[in-house]
């Protein structure tokens, strides 16, 4: 359904609609959109649910049932104490981290599509203009239900990945980088839809053909992704925040001691009396601050975004 099938039921009539009616026709027009965002949020939230939960209870009975002698062999061959079972767990763990990144170039096409792109090709919307909902309503209203969708199911996913890893740091493989997680345990995940969002709608409302605009914005996205994940924060100016990994040793008495990185040495274990190791992963004190800055800095570029987008429809309207 278009915004023409909608101004023909009624809904764009000569009274000035209010912002209950616009609502009503923007769920009505987006509905399709906002079911298959619903959906991937529920696939998204229960893949994380499993990994906080069954998941990591397999890797930790696994983790026991391969007995210390396995696990010593495996610590002086790598000189990390982890099992296959372990480094699978490691790898699904930073999968969700991946699919949002995914999610947000679909955001970009779909902003850049039908959001805007097509309903500036086809010339429909100006049935809607020409009667009672101005041009900048129209955008309000386009733009305010899928960046409220992308809010609250975003900032779902960051709460359960945050759980998630508050109870199975442990689990991941030691002195690994988790730059992809680092990303995704924060807010700063919450303002990247949000930018592809502007992104997509700016260049439907600049090229207004749907192919031309969408692959404007799926260029656009993978240029901000790319330097977003390889350059962002830039290392001139201040290093990228690190999850520091803490680790000590396990005594045959059960007492905890630092870590003599013996590595592959058993003599060195023995000598040590070391039969385990701990291991956990915490945010570096730096963390929050580049974090915050990171979210604000995104949501600025977002909001700058949306003003262009706002200013090139007046433009264009005028």
């Amino acid at each position: 359904m278009t915004t023409a099938d909608l101004a023909k039921d009624g809904l764009t009539s000569s009274s000035r609609p209010s912002a209950l009616d616009l609502l009503r026709s923007e769920i009505r027009l987006q509905r399709w959109p906002l079911w298959s965002w619903t959906a991937f949020v529920v696939v998204v939230a229960g893949f994380l649910l499993w990994l906080r939960g069954p998941a990591a209870d397999a890797v930790r009975h696994a983790f026991d049932a391969y007995g210390y002698h396995g696990v010593q062999q495996l610590a002086w061959k790598t000189g990390q104490l982890h099992t296959p079972f372990s480094s699978a767990f490691n790898d699904l763990f930073y999968d969700p981290a991946t699919l949002i990144s995914l999610a947000s170039f679909c955001v970009a096409l779909f902003a850049a599509g039908p959001l805007t792109g097509r309903e500036m090709e086809s010339g429909a919307v100006r049935l809607a203009w020409s009667q009672s909902v101005s041009p900048a309503r129209w955008l309000a209203a386009r733009l305010a239900l899928p960046a409220l969708a992308l809010t609250v199911g975003t900032g779902l996913l960051v709460v359960l990945y945050r759980l998630l890893w508050s109870a199975n740091s442990g689990l991941l493989v030691a002195g690994f980088t988790p730059r992809r997680l680092y990303f995704s345990m924060g807010p700063a995940t919450v303002a990247v839809p949000l930018l592809a969002l502007a992104v997509g709608a700016l260049c439907g409302l600049l090229l207004r053909r749907t192919l031309p605009a969408m692959l404007a914005a799926g260029v656009v996205q993978y240029l901000i992704t790319s330097v977003h994940s390889g350059l962002w924060p830039f290392q001139r100016f201040y290093p990228v925040p690190e999850l520091d990994v803490r680790s000590s040793a396990i005594t045959s008495t059960g007492a905890h001691i630092p870590d003599p990185q013996c590595l592959d040495s058993t003599r060195c274990l023995a000598q040590h009396d070391v039969v385990g190791f701990t291991r956990s992963a915490l945010p570096s004190s730096d963390y929050w601050p580049h974090q915050l800055a990171e979210t604000g800095i995104l949501l600025a570029v977002a909001a700058l975004l949306a003003g262009f987008a706002f200013w090139a429809l007046r433009r264009r309207t005028v």
